[in-house]
């Protein structure tokens, strides 16, 4: 189920704290960006937990999997229940990031940043592929490395979606059943394609 999100996207501490409190028990999630986190620090995550929101730190952790493990961790300790990391960091940090989490006392959510939207075709060094299939080939990773879900443009969001519902039945013209009967490789095929999370 869909839940609201506000962005505390201001250039003082004082300004986001002021419209959380007047969002207190109309909007369920407060996201913390680099910004504030850098002017506030870890105690504007307490002081939002004690206003009794979910916090969504979004810091988007790119670095070498030991030290992405253990921010998570340090996240998570500070009152961060939904947290987002780059997928381009690779596999072994993503999975680490996981990991890291599950073995919180309180694991937040792990999402993983496919592609910033601020890029356009052929912007991103060493890519050769547009924004958009770039974006989608990352999510299906992203998918397969256990993350929560992902955080990408609403274009590519509806794109994940469509790739991600149900292969309808081939009409096969008759109504007699295949041979083997019909729990065969179809249904295990479909279920592989609907993963949980991707577009979380």
């Amino acid at each position: 189920m869909a839940e609201l999100v506000v962005a505390l996207d201001f250039p003082d501490a004082g300004s986001a704290l002021a419209l959380a409190r007047r969002l207190r028990g109309v909007a369920p999630w407060c996201k913390v960006g680099m910004e504030l986190f850098c002017l506030a620090g870890p105690a504007v995550l307490t002081q939002l937990r004690e206003m009794d929101f979910h916090v969504f730190l979004d810091l988007k952790f790119y670095d070498i999997p030991n030290t992405v493990a253990q921010a998570v961790r340090a996240a998570a300790q500070g009152g961060a229940e939904l947290l987002t990391i780059h997928t381009q960091g690779g596999e072994r940090m993503c999975r680490e990031a996981v990991a890291a989490a599950a073995a919180c006392r309180r694991p937040p959510l792990v999402f993983g940043v496919t592609v910033l939207t601020s890029f356009g075709p052929g912007e991103m060094p060493g890519i050769p592929q547009a924004p958009a299939d770039f974006a989608g080939e990352l999510a299906g990773m992203a998918d397969s490395w256990q993350l929560d879900g992902i955080v990408c443009s609403g274009q590519e969001a509806a794109a994940e979606q469509k790739a991600s519902a149900p292969t309808p039945p081939e009409d096969t013209g008759t109504d007699e059943e295949p041979s083997g009967g019909t729990s065969g490789g179809t249904d295990s095929k479909t279920d592989s394609k609907t993963g949980d999370g991707t577009n979380g």
